[in-house]
């Protein structure tokens, strides 16, 4: 018998878009959040520059509006872009209310900038923000008696009541994995919400952990609901390189603090790419990087902020010397080896201004979800920002539809008589490294209709092997996330081979130029062959 949970909430994901949407519902409603793994094991924990918010008497709503539209490349929606700014500082007062202390001078908000930002906006705790903002977030919610922590349970699936023969459609709950028993559990509730993060381990290098393998993205593709601009995928340009170090990233707020780029000669390079120089914005970055790596040879390049004092260094970013110190590398005295790296996913799950989904009663929020804020490239510290925010709309909308929600129908317990373990586990360890490989070499920082092509190829072929192995054995933690990359993976690569321009953090050698009229890739679930239905949508004023 499959155990059963049913609570008013579920919410899917432990990061700062799902602990704040579960710390910001009424204190009478029941909530169950599930955490992949650890409760702070996420993207969350690992954000290093800050969140991006106007606190600043000399900087402006306009101003933090203006430039996140400017890095977005024409694609932003101007009017969740102003939404999302405007509830900047809200946000910020209540994380201040939750205890969590920022890093202050002189008894004012000390704030950095980093690429792409016209002003100092970014509040922070040194370079450790995620860090700090994850663990206020888990003890809030540990304290908070109307909310019940699940570790260690991989979601699997969606309930709908389509798959139960009832109308209308609508989310009723989830499958998961619990990942200690190795038994399927099932959780049921008036309303989900999918906050899982982004899907960056599709790629073979990547500043993200390893619990980032799009997993609310798939489930709700497959679920029925539209996904939209998943060819923008955000490299970051300075991910550490070095042999023992995994997804260790060098904030950019090295960058906005005065380090510079370098090549081994010692040369700065950035002046040939942008006149912002190292603070440009994150696609020209990882451009420039990737240029400059492979016409050289080279292995890395290098970023260098030994010129300031050691001990601006040590106040500033504590957690970046210690991390480097501990593989060799001091540095006060020397550059940091850097290469790019897969690191945000700016598409996902269509959804509106509270978060709603195309499915009833699912919701998606933070790197999950496509809200239009990002566009074609996101504003540095837009994203924790994003998560905040959205958290809060969501949650509200929730609240105010409570009372009408019934509990939902019951769904039929988890059926494996059919399955059997499996015995060929080699094969979905061989299947995830070709994945990521063929993703960073086809559909990486730079592409083309050749490579795209090779990779469209390569997917297909893999999602038919792994819908088999799928049907024939017992789920497992590393089949699910293949599952769901592959997904991923596929959405991807038709979201390229549809836009026919280079904008942002597409860029193809076949079309170097952007349309004049900008248009987000939307997909469509169907029932055909294909599966999906590609969609330009012109953007809306």
């Amino acid at each position: 018998m499959t155990p059963q949970h049913l609570h008013d909430v579920l919410v899917i994901g432990s990061g700062a878009a799902g602990l704040s949407l579960a710390l910001m519902l009424p204190e009478s409603v029941r909530i169950a959040v599930l955490s992949k793994d650890g409760l702070e094991e996420g993207s969350t924990s690992s954000a290093q520059g800050g969140i991006a918010a106007v606190t600043d008497a000399g900087d402006s709503f306009e101003t933090h509006t203006e430039d996140t539209l400017r890095v977005g490349s024409g694609l932003c929606h101007r009017d969740v872009v102003e939404h999302t700014v405007a509830h900047g500082p809200d946000v910020i007062d209540w994380l201040v209310s939750l205890g969590m202390i920022f890093d202050r001078e002189d008894g004012e908000l000390h704030l950095t900038r980093e690429g792409g930002h016209s002003r100092r906006r970014v509040v922070h705790v040194a370079d450790a923000t995620g860090k700090s903002l994850s663990a206020r977030l888990a003890d809030a919610a540990q304290r908070a008696a109307n909310i019940e922590l699940f570790e260690q349970r991989v979601a699997i699936d969606l309930m709908t009541k389509r798959k139960l023969g009832l109308t209308p459609d609508g989310c009723i709950g989830a499958y998961a994995l619990n990942r200690d028993s190795g038994r399927v559990e099932s959780f049921q509730a008036k309303f989900v919400v999918l906050a899982t993060g982004g899907a960056s381990k599709v790629y073979l290098y990547t500043t993200n952990p390893d619990v980032s393998t799009g997993d609310g993205i798939a489930m709700a593709w497959r679920a029925g609901c539209r996904v939209a601009n998943m060819e923008f995928n955000q490299f970051h340009p300075t991910c550490l390189y070095h042999p023992h170090a995994k997804n260790f990233l060098i904030s950019e707020a090295v960058r906005g603090e005065g380090g510079r780029l370098l090549l081994e000669s010692g040369e700065r390079f950035m002046t040939r790419f942008d006149a912002r120089e190292e603070l440009a914005p994150r696609d020209v970055g990882a451009r420039a990087l990737d240029h400059q790596i492979n016409r050289s040879g080279a292995d890395c390049v290098y970023l260098d902020i030994s010129e300031k004092p050691p001990e601006f260094i040590e106040k500033h970013f504590p957690n970046i010397r210690a991390g480097c110190l501990a593989l060799g590398i001091d540095i006060t005295r020397e550059p940091i080896p850097v290469v790019p790296a897969a690191h945000y996913t700016c598409g996902g799950v269509m959804v509106d201004l509270e978060g709603r989904t195309d499915l009833d009663r699912l919701y998606a929020i933070g790197e999950t979800s496509f809200t239009g804020l990002h566009g074609a490239n996101r504003l540095a510290s837009n994203s924790l920002l994003e998560c905040l925010v959205f958290g809060r709309d969501a949650a509200r909308d929730i609240s105010n539809r409570l009372d009408e929600a019934r509990d939902p129908p019951a769904a039929p317990s988890w059926d494996e008589s059919q399955v059997t373990d499996s015995d060929e586990d080699v094969v979905i360890s061989h299947n995830w490294d070709e994945l990521r490989r063929f993703m960073w070499d086809y559909v990486g920082i730079v592409r083309t209709n050749k490579r795209l092509a090779r990779a469209a190829h390569r997917v297909d072929l893999l999602k038919r092997e792994i819908f088999e192995f799928y049907s024939n054995y017992k789920v497992s933690n590393d089949l699910l996330e293949l599952r769901n990359l592959t997904v991923v993976a596929d959405l991807i690569i038709r979201s390229a081979i549809a836009r026919k321009e280079s904008r942002g953090l597409h860029y193809t050698l076949d079309y170097p130029d952007p349309h004049d009229q900008p248009f987000d890739t939307v997909l469509s679930p169907v029932d055909d062959a294909e599966g999906f239905l590609v969609e330009p949508v012109p953007l809306r004023a």
